[in-house]
Formats: structure tokens, C-alpha cells, sequence
């Protein structure tokens, strides 16, 4: 019992600290400095919340068949496999059994319409710009007939890198390059389906505090990564003049296009600006926090299948 007492404590932790976890992290000014390291911070709390209520409902549901939780869910298993399904288990366990389930099944659906409506998005973008713009092969993006201050980049298997006439002649040699730096990062980097399941998980569950700022605040962190590719190669001072001339409301929502200057100029603008000290500690910290948040859920819910594979319970 003890044992099990235990496994249903490591599950729950991420639901019970996400919120004051996703606060913190999302107004801690090291994030600015570490933008990967908080990213994995955000992929790992996030993960260990869904998995952590996923493994909730298992440990509840397969206490009656035995006093540690991974040989009951081996039993479980087992006897499903033989066709004797849920003896043993009564209707709260039953019904916790069916939290897990319809948990899953709740994310896949919502994971799923927002792929779709991604791609969707996405195939209709690249079909406009393929209509209405004209490939340039000097700077190998497609160029759109507007003096709109445009710059941005459709993502996926074909991605492409959009830019307007009035950015061509707004912008130096320089700021145009490290404008196309900056969205090819995004490109190379699939920042689209990095953005995918925060996007799935804020609309699966709107209510929940961590979701929200999840998704507010990955988006930034993108910006951020992909704006470190483009200062390495063209410096601060340049790049931030190019985010303060390049600023323009925002084109589109979701996670079918990344423009340069369209998600929180003034943060970026003022972290390039600023010398920070960086201490080499805080990504190994935020790493090493992104593994325990994980390895909780994990445990949990590999325990049976390594109680199958190892021990043969």
C-alpha cells in the first residue's frame, strides 16, 4: 500500500503544481536569457501534467488487484487479455479507469482538429502566395507585391519564406539577411509543431490556468530562438533596429505562419539591447528540472510494462 501511496503521489504532483510552476516560469526573467532551456522547461511541465493525469487514474483504478501499483496493472492487463475484463475492480475504480481513457481520447481529438486545421491553413497560405507572389532566386523566398512591411514564414514540408516589395526596399542588405535568417530558423527548426500541442492543450482545456500561459508565452520563447540564429550571424544592435522598423500588427493567428515582428517587440527588442551576465548554470538547472517533472509520470506508467519485459511479473 505504501508503495502505491507513493506512485499515486509521483502522478499527481505536475497537476498539482502546473499552475504555480507555469506562473513562475512564465515570469521569470531567465527565460529572456535561455529561451531553449525554458522552452524544454514548458514542453516537460506540460507533458508531465497530461501524463500525470493520465497515471492518476490507472493507479486508482487498479488498486483492488494488488498492494503495488504496477503488478495491478499487470493483473489488469492480464486479466483483459484472457477475457475476463474487470473483475475485481468496482465502479469508482471503474470510473477512474475511464478518466484515463477519455483523458486520452479527449487530447487526440483536439490534437487532431488543430493538425488538420494547421495543414489546412497552411496548404491555403502557400497556395496564395504561390498565386500572388513571384520567387526570387537572389534571396530565395517569394515576394509579394505590397509595400506592407511584411516578412514571415509558412512552415511545413514545402516551407517558404515570404517577404514583401516594401520590405525589400525598407531594409539594408544586412537587415534583409538577417530578417531571412531569422525565418528560415523557424523553418529549419519546425517551430510549427513545436507550437502544435500547446495550442491543442490550451484549447482541450481553456480553464486551466497553465494551459493558457503555456500558450502564451511559447510563442515568445520561438521568436527568441530563432532571433539568437540571426544575432550569431548579424549582431544585436543590427537585428533590433530591424524588429523596431519591421513592426506591424499582427497577419494571422495559430500556428500557420511565423513573422518577424509580430509577437512582443519590445521584449525582444530590449533583451537584444541588454548585456546580461549568463550564467551557465540555469539551462543545466532548467534541464535538470525538465527530467524530474518527467520522470515521475514516466515511472508510473512504464512500471508494468518493465514489470512485463524484465521481471515477468
Amino acid at each position: 500500500m505504501i508503495v502505491w501511496l507513493v506512485a499515486a503521489g509521483v502522478a499527481l504532483a505536475p497537476i498539482a503544481f502546473g499552475g504555480q510552476v507555469a506562473r513562475r516560469l512564465a515570469t521569470a526573467p531567465w527565460t529572456y536569457r535561455y529561451p531553449m532551456a525554458a522552452l524544454a522547461l514548458w514542453q516537460a511541465s506540460c507533458l508531465a501534467g497530461g501524463l500525470g493525469a493520465v497515471g492518476i487514474g490507472l493507479v486508482a483504478a487498479v488498486a483492488p488487484l494488488a498492494a503495488v501499483f504496477p503488478h495491478g496493472a499487470h493483473t489488469l492487463v492480464s486479466q483483459i487479455a484472457d477475457g475476463r475484463g474487470l473483475d475485481g475492480l468496482g465502479p469508482l475504480h471503474i470510473a477512474a479507469l475511464a478518466w484515463s481513457v477519455g483523458l486520452i481520447v479527449w487530447l487526440l481529438v483536439h490534437t487532431t482538429k488543430v493538425t488538420v486545421k494547421t495543414v489546412v491553413q497552411q496548404r491555403r497560405q502557400r497556395l496564395l502566395v504561390d498565386v500572388v507572389a513571384d520567387h526570387s532566386p537572389v534571396h530565395d523566398a517569394y515576394v509579394l507585391p505590397s509595400q506592407e512591411r511584411v516578412a514571415y514564414c509558412l512552415p511545413g514540408r514545402r516551407g517558404r519564406v515570404v517577404l514583401s516589395q516594401g520590405t525589400l526596399d525598407l531594409l539594408s542588405r544586412q537587415e534583409l539577411d538577417a530578417v531571412l535568417q531569422h525565418e528560415r530558423a523557424h523553418a529549419r527548426g519546425r517551430h510549427d509543431l513545436v507550437l502544435l500541442p500547446f495550442i491543442a492543450l490550451a484549447q482541450a482545456f481553456p480553464w486551466l490556468p497553465a494551459a493558457r500561459v503555456a500558450r502564451e508565452a511559447v510563442p515568445v520563447l520561438l521568436e527568441m530562438i530563432a532571433d539568437d540564429h540571426a544575432r550569431r550571424a548579424h549582431g544585436e544592435f543590427l537585428l533590433a533596429r530591424t524588429l523596431v522598423r519591421m513592426a506591424t500588427p499582427q497577419l494571422d493567428e495559430g500556428a500557420g505562419s511565423f513573422a518577424l515582428a509580430d509577437v512582443a517587440v519590445a521584449e525582444r527588442v530590449t533583451r537584444l539591447l541588454r548585456h546580461h551576465e549568463r550564467p551557465r548554470w540555469i539551462p543545466a538547472a532548467a534541464y535538470s528540472a525538465a527530467t524530474l517533472l518527467l520522470s515521475g509520470p514516466f515511472a508510473v506508467l512504464l512500471a508494468p510494462l518493465l514489470c512485463i519485459t524484465v521481471w515477468n511479473f
